[in-house]
């Protein structure tokens, strides 16, 4: 169901003058797919086309921006299957989970459709005081011009949609660079964006790797960059000059789990068992740190290890697996080396631990020691640790004891609990009764601390994308 090669895009056009980037099958090793590779010449091009075509952008109205997000919608539906099977590959996620995020994708640029008509301003009163009598105020939204994306491995598809759709209906022509270990979706996108009247330069799509990507963090010509991925992204803000820069850099998640929640643990290890090991917990807001009341610690510890005892691992092709690759060996071998520190340091491994290749085991600890990597920093894989807390008052110190602040999770029946959480959180999102997992496509998703700047979310990207821009009227 792949091609054999993939070409790059620049300024709306399929270019093939190599097949350079291998893309391999994430389970089996095996070479996929090859993709063409951009050198300096063609990264300059998208560039100057991108800056040609903000003029065009602009005047492209907002119901031709929605009907090219219409077209989208369509034909991503049209070849779902392909691009689940894409994601499967490249990405070694579980086709179950690959089929959701294909979902996501066209879900997201239906919502990214809807906003594109209602971009609106708004009237400002501004006769205050006598002073300002006979002036009157009103705001539009104008594009901000062209944006540089950096997209990361783990949502190939669905993360490259919150940057791109928004842009398309903001009326900002962008440069996007996927990882290049999993640029098809986002090369397939590009097929689809290649239908479009859009105008020419709107769009490029180059899976550069490394510091051939750096002109899209420094070219003065781009106005905005947006990154999702590790802490780098710091780096990459002071090396970005005066453009504007959204974030999103992970996180290390909290999940609190209160002493009223005994008649629902089912549905609470349940829904932790998939928040930390969905998509082989390689996600910003998998579940990593489990804060459990000690009145219900053992009843949870006891049933969270017979769960993740349970999750069927392998193929990601097969429907029936639930845990697949990490992607790659040396992210698998990263982290099965932080299990082991934080083992020869006093912590207890209840259940996995084990590695072969690129495959590690669903592993759960207690007994972590605070200074313990699995437990500063965000692991970005298939293991979760609990700990005992004897109030919620303690749950809420350590949820914020981290450099980390994207979204928590918290399970209570106290609704002042709640309430507190919120208040008290240093998280960008608080959900409650559910894992700091969840997220839908057209909510404000974005951190504190070291997670990142800014905000995702269609609308919010949007405006993001835009600049206020005010005119103030005087009666003569």
């Amino acid at each position: 169901m792949l091609d054999k090669s993939y070409p790059y895009y620049v300024a709306n056009k399929p270019y093939a003058p190599n097949t350079d980037l291998a893309v391999t099958d994430k389970y089996s090793g095996e070479i996929a797919a090859r993709v063409a590779m951009p050198d300096d010449a063609a990264v300059e091009k998208a560039i100057a086309a991108a800056v040609a075509a903000t003029g065009p952008m602009k005047a492209f109205k907002p119901y031709q921006r929605q009907a090219v997000l219409e077209h989208c919608v369509r034909r991503f539906g049209e070849r779902q299957d392909e691009l689940a099977y894409a994601l499967c590959v490249e990405a070694g996620k579980p086709i179950k989970d690959a089929k959701g995020e294909v979902v996501r994708l066209i879900e997201t640029f239906k919502i990214a459709a809807e906003e594109s008509v209602r971009i609106n301003g708004e009237t400002i009163n501004l006769e205050i005081s006598a002073r300002s009598a006979g002036y009157h105020g009103y705001t539009r939204r104008v594009p901000i011009g062209p944006v540089a994306f950096i997209t990361p491995f783990n949502f190939p598809l669905n993360l490259v949609a919150h940057k791109v759709a928004p842009a398309i209906a903001a009326g900002c022509p962008f440069v996007l660079k996927p990882a290049e270990r999993t640029p098809l979706g986002a090369l397939i996108i590009g097929q689809i964006l290649a239908e479009t009247d859009l105008p020419e330069g709107a769009f490029s799509v180059l899976p550069l790797e490394g510091r051939a990507a750096s002109p899209l963090v420094t070219d003065p010509r781009l106005k905005m960059l947006s990154f999702t991925g590790g802490l780098i992204g710091w780096d990459l803000r002071a090396q970005a000059g005066h453009k504007k820069v959204t974030l999103e850099l992970g996180g290390n998640a909290a999940c609190i789990v209160d002493g009223d929640q005994g008649a629902q643990l089912d549905k609470v290890v349940e829904r932790i068992v998939f928040g930390a090991y969905y998509q082989s917990g390689q996600s910003c807001i998998s579940v990593q740190r489990i804060l459990a009341h000690a009145a219900i610690y053992d009843e949870l510890k006891s049933r969270l290890v017979t769960a993740v005892k349970a999750l069927k691992s392998g193929d990601p092709k097969d429907s029936s697996t639930f845990l697949g690759p990490m992607i790659d060996e040396a992210a698998a071998t990263r982290l099965a080396s932080w299990v082991e520190e934080a083992r020869s340091a006093g912590a207890t491994v209840l259940c996995g631990g084990g590695r072969k290749g690129a495959m590690l085991e669903a592993t759960l600890l207690e007994n972590v020691p605070h200074d313990a990597r699995v437990q500063r920093q965000e692991v970005f894989g298939p293991v979760a640790l609990m700990q005992r807390v004897e109030n919620f008052d303690e749950a809420i110190r350590v949820a914020n004891d981290s450099d980390f602040g994207l979204q928590a999770g918290v399970f209570t029946n106290d609704l002042r609990h709640a309430m507190r959480a919120w208040d008290e959180l240093e998280q960008g999102g608080v959900i409650v009764n559910d894992i700091p997992s969840f997220r839908v496509d057209n909510m404000p998703y974005g951190g504190a601390k070291s997670s990142g700047l800014g905000l995702e979310g269609v609308r919010y990207a949007i405006e993001d994308m835009t600049e206020l821009r005010l005119m103030v009227i005087r009666d003569i």
